[in-house]
This record gives structure tokens, C-alpha cells and sequence, in this order.
């Protein structure tokens, strides 16, 4: 399928920006299932200094604020053709180790609540079918929510207050995947809504490995393996490795954040 995107980030400021730095991961990854037709990020208020691929094969942009500026807009276009492979991504690839997938992260750690979810799908033996009722234990235990949830909840955080969004659903799924022993990482892109409307923020899924059949993605939040309808953009331990922008600013006064993201097939 090939999908068409435009992703528009603004960030407003209460006074000037007199130094700032954002990192961009916003540019989809290429993949044999995946392959970016055409792809632009056009800057307004910055300056794009840098590119480079990090151990997650991800590309970022370091974008430097133009002195005084009191907006940051960022609009992606372009667009991808993806193929359809029930989840499965195939074998590992990129700088990063696979160990370093069981590795716990502040927002991937498990505690009591993700040990209690991990025992209710111990008697499933078959690894696959485990991960597929891991999925859907956390669905429940963390059903979505709109406008739920803090950009630093870890996984407890969100267990804690039963409910969530993509983020906070991935985030689980991780961390009791790592406490099974299983590689998992956090996964950020596009997804392409049945009723084709706008959406007012990107979607998050998570991967684990499996030795026979390699990385395979799991949406808790639609309870499904992606399909031809997914984009993968960035990868990484969690939310952190994998944002669409992060950074810092010197400036006086708040922010204030608009994301407007439209997916529609060609």
C-alpha cells in the first residue's frame, strides 16, 4: 500500500528562544517491507545543522533555533510504500546488539504490577501465542485512553493509574517482555485510521524478538500485528530513543505544542 503523509509540529513560545537544540526523528526508515518513495521535513524558525544515523539506525536532525524566535514549525511530507507481513519484521540488523533490547530502561521497568501481568500468561508455552496474550493483558490491564497519561510515565506509573495511551500501552508491553526475557523495543510512526481523518499525534507500538521468526510488532492499542497500514519511523529502548523531536531551549516562559498528523492512501 502506499500511503501518502503530512506531519505538522508547531511549538509556540511565551517569550523569544535565545538558544535552543531539537533532535528530529521524524524521517520513516527504509526496510525491504518498507521503502520511502519521496520524504522532505521543511523548517520554520530553525536551522537543520546536522544529520546522522544513530545505533538504531534511526536518521536525526539536529535543528538549531534561529536567535529570537518565538515559533518551531516542523512539516514532514512524503511518502511510503508498505507491505503487508502480519508483524513480522525479520532478523536483527543495525549497531545496537540484540542484548541490549532485555535491557531495562526508567520508563521500562518492570515492578509488581508488570510481574503480576507476566504470571498470567506464564502457562502459554508457545512463545509466539504467549507475546500475542501478553499484547492483550496489558490491553486490559492499560486500556487506551484518550488524552491519558504523562510524557515521563514509565510502565508502573501507567499500571498504576489503569489507564493510558499508546505510549503508556507500549511501554508495559516492554517491560514485561524484557521480564520474560524476551528483546523488546519501543517503536514510534504513522497509522493510517479507517475513517482516513486527521489525528492529533502519532502512534507508538512495541517489537520482540523471537528466534525463529525475528522482530515482530505488536499494537496493544488496536490489538494487532501492524499491517500495510503502519509506517515505522524510529526505534529505541523506549519513548526516549525514539521521539519525534526532543531537545532543550533557553528561553523565559512556556510552550505550547500542536501536532496535526493526515495518512491516506495514494
Amino acid at each position: 500500500m502506499r500511503l501518502l503523509i503530512r506531519h505538522v509540529t508547531t511549538y509556540d513560545y511565551d517569550a523569544p528562544v535565545s538558544w535552543g537544540l531539537q533532535q528530529l526523528r521524524m524521517t520513516p526508515k527504509g526496510h525491504r517491507s518498507q521503502r520511502v518513495a519521496a520524504w522532505s521535513i521543511a523548517i520554520e524558525g530553525g536551522r537543520r545543522e546536522l544529520v546522522f544515523e544513530d545505533h538504531h539506525r534511526n536518521t536525526v536532525e539536529l535543528v538549531s533555533f534561529e536567535p529570537g524566535a518565538t515559533r518551531l514549525s516542523l512539516t514532514c511530507e512524503g511518502e511510503v510504500e508498505v507491505d503487508d507481513t502480519v508483524g513480522v519484521l525479520g532478523p536483527h540488523g543495525g549497531f545496537a546488539p540484540l542484548w541490549i533490547f532485555e535491557r531495562a530502561t526508567p520508563r521500562t521497568r518492570a515492578g509488581a504490577g508488570c510481574r503480576r501481568i507476566v504470571q498470567t500468561v506464564e502457562g502459554e508455552a508457545r512463545p509466539l501465542l504467549r507475546l500475542h496474550d501478553l499484547s492483550e493483558a496489558v490491553a486490559v490491564a492499560v486500556p487506551w485512553t484518550d488524552g491519558a497519561g504523562e510524557v515521563g510515565w514509565g510502565a508502573e506509573e501507567a499500571l498504576a493509574a489503569g489507564k493510558g495511551v499508546c505510549q503508556d500501552q507500549a511501554h508495559v508491553f516492554i517491560a514485561c517482555a524484557r521480564a520474560m526475557g524476551v528483546p523488546a523495543r519501543y517503536v514510534s510512526g504513522y497509522l493510517l485510521p479507517e475513517d482516513g481523518a486527521p489525528q492529533a499525534a502519532t502512534h507508538a507500538w512495541a517489537e520482540a524478538w523471537l528466534a525463529d521468526l525475528g522482530w515482530v510488532g505488536f499494537d496493544v492499542a488496536n490489538q494487532i500485528c501492524p499491517d500495510d497500514r503502519y509506517v515505522r519511523v524510529a526505534t529505541g529502548l523506549d519513548y526516549g530513543e525514539a521521539a519525534p523531536v526532543s531537545g532543550a531551549r533557553r528561553s523565559q516562559g512556556g510552550e505550547r505544542l500542536t501536532v496535526a498528523v493526515e495518512v491516506t492512501a495514494a
